[in-house]
């Protein structure tokens, strides 16, 4: 039984389940909308979320917090300069789940990951 088991496994251990969140939640703030299943976009959510909550406070600390996850200093820097002062008025929410369909390959449901009032 699962008792007291928080998070979701996804098939990996604990240094690959790391690497993968650290890499998806770096391409989701580089290009602000990203496709991949509904179960790794559900893992991820709360820890974007917790980024761009960081990029709003913008102190050093925040900044060397926010580096340890974000794999690229280039994401990291427009994660403090564009996408946190963005949300400066918003209480929280930053992240939007539009499911697309199955998979061709193994019918996994596949959903679009992006930021909420994105700028085009």
């Amino acid at each position: 039984m699962r008792h007291r088991i928080a998070g979701r496994s996804l098939g990996r251990d604990k240094d690959q389940r790391r690497a993968l969140f650290k890499s998806l939640i770096t391409e989701l703030l580089r290009h602000e909308r990203i496709e991949t299943t509904e179960a790794k976009a559900k893992a991820i959510r709360g820890d974007a979320e917790k980024m761009i909550t960081l990029a709003k406070r913008g102190d050093v600390h925040s900044r060397r917090l926010a580096g340890q996850t974000i794999i690229d200093p280039d994401v990291t820097k427009k994660l403090f300069e564009k996408i946190g002062p963005r949300y400066k008025e918003r209480a929280g929410g930053y992240t939007r789940i539009y499911k697309v369909g199955p998979r061709l390959g193994d019918a996994a449901p596949v959903v679009i990951l992006e930021l909420v009032d994105r700028e085009s």
